[in-house]
């Protein structure tokens, strides 16, 4: 019986022989799918709009704003309520301003201005619901697959990544042979609004253990400087944390000059963009199906981690040297793998860190890191409208490495941390 209950946690899907787990999963593929789509649509609309690269890094940095304002708060939330009524709520936000900007764009009313105020709407319901939605997988699966779970929503974020930018490509061009711009950000808008009427159904379906609220009992200010100090004083997870910055604000934003790539470097249409948006997430898809399937056999994850940073920082560094599509898309893809494999083994150590009662609150400091990803992009945008995208993405991987090599030598309990 021991033996069978090892294999069943060794397997790559195991955590999805939990009913709830599976809603969840199901709900993230198609809530990460829509927002992939919107990350296509509004950049593609912006760059056709104004021509700017610097806008172009603006509006795809401004989503992560509300990040930084917004998460701290939003993890006391998800540590004080309801978590599956806290995501309902954000769903019902998330479908509004999907079908407002649908409604713009069908009108003839839109204007670069619509661009922003939605980026900005969409970037202030993803801060709440990220870490709820992150916060809640340790209720609904048991301990021991706890690992396998998060590889596995990880993958979901990042098979969508495959997914999204595709159809959001596809459909900007089939929606063309109908009507004019106006039509196609319409048309792929409402595709959009339909994914998330799908994640709102499958949020109802779930159910979520009650737990005892701890952190109900203090004030929201006390919960807020709780979190603060557990992370401040347990090396591991301020290793963890700090070390997150690095691919945010020195690796990530390569994806913000991908419309300039398409446009001005490898001068392919909007169906390029898409298969070079969705690069990066087959191979993160290919990472995580890996990670998922070894979780419960990595002894060593502090080592995965700075291993993901090299990697990404090399293959930054051949992409800016490619000049074909099709060698654009294979090392986006490796570049894409050893990100979200960086990114879920983070993921990994902290949910085995971190007490359920603070898991909320660490979740929302952790992603603060994607505050300072508008750092990152408008810097990418500026860079690239005065040195070109290819020497921009060129000097971003160099900087990765270098930090890599200070991690290295100056956080020794990342590098000794063990599952």
């Amino acid at each position: 019986m021991e033996q069978a209950t090892d294999t069943r946690s060794r397997s790559t899907f195991s955590s999805l022989r939990n009913r709830d787990f599976r809603y969840l999963w199901a709900g993230t593929c198609f809530l990460s799918g829509g927002h992939w789509l919107q990350q296509l649509t509004v950049g593609w609309a912006c760059y056709e709009m104004t021509r700017s690269s610097i806008l172009l890094g603006a509006i795809n940095g401004l989503r992560f704003v509300p990040f930084l304002i917004f998460s701290p708060l939003a993890g006391v939330a998800a540590d004080r309520s309801d978590r599956r009524r806290m995501m309902i709520t954000t769903q019902w936000f998330v479908l509004a301003t999907a079908l407002g900007m649908a409604l713009v764009a069908h009108l003839e009313w839109l204007e670069v201005w619509h661009l922003f105020a939605f980026t900005l709407a969409t970037g202030t319901v993803w801060s709440f619901s990220e870490p709820v939605r992150q916060a809640l997988i340790p209720d609904i699966v048991p301990r021991a697959e706890l690992m396998n779970a998060v590889a596995l929503n990880s993958a979901a974020f990042n098979f969508t990544k495959i997914i999204g930018p595709s159809v959001g490509g596809g459909l900007i061009a089939f929606f063309a042979l109908y009507g004019n711009f106006s039509i196609q950000l319409a048309g792929n808008f409402y595709v959009q609004s339909a994914t998330y009427l799908f994640v709102m159904w499958m949020v109802y379906r779930m159910r979520v253990p009650e737990r005892v609220l701890e952190a109900s009992r203090a004030s929201v200010l006390s919960n807020l400087r709780e979190g603060i100090r557990y992370v401040w004083s347990d090396p591991v997870v301020f290793a963890v944390m700090a070390t997150a910055m690095v691919p945010r604000l020195f690796a990530m934003p390569y994806q913000a000059l991908l419309p300039v790539f398409q446009k001005d470097v490898l001068q392919v249409g909007p169906d390029g963009l898409g298969l070079m948006m969705a690069a990066p997430g087959l191979g993160a898809m290919v990472a995580m199906l890996c990670v998922a399937h070894f979780a419960n056999r990595v002894d060593r994850p502090g080592l995965l981690m700075i291993a993901g940073l090299v990697f990404q920082g090399a293959f930054l560094i051949l992409f800016s040297l490619m000049r074909t599509l099709r060698l654009s898309l294979l090392t986006l893809g490796i570049v894409g793998g050893f990100q979200v494999m960086f990114m879920s083994v983070s993921n990994m150590v902290l949910h085995m860190t971190v007490p359920d009662r603070l898991r909320g609150r660490v979740m929302s400091i952790y992603m603060l890191d994607r505050g300072i990803t508008p750092a990152g992009a408008m810097l990418a945008g500026i860079s690239a409208h005065f040195i070109g995208a290819p020497h921009t993405v060129l000097a971003m991987g160099v900087l990765v490495l270098v930090l890599a090599a200070v991690v290295v030598a100056f956080m020794p309990s990342l590098r000794k941390v063990r599952a």
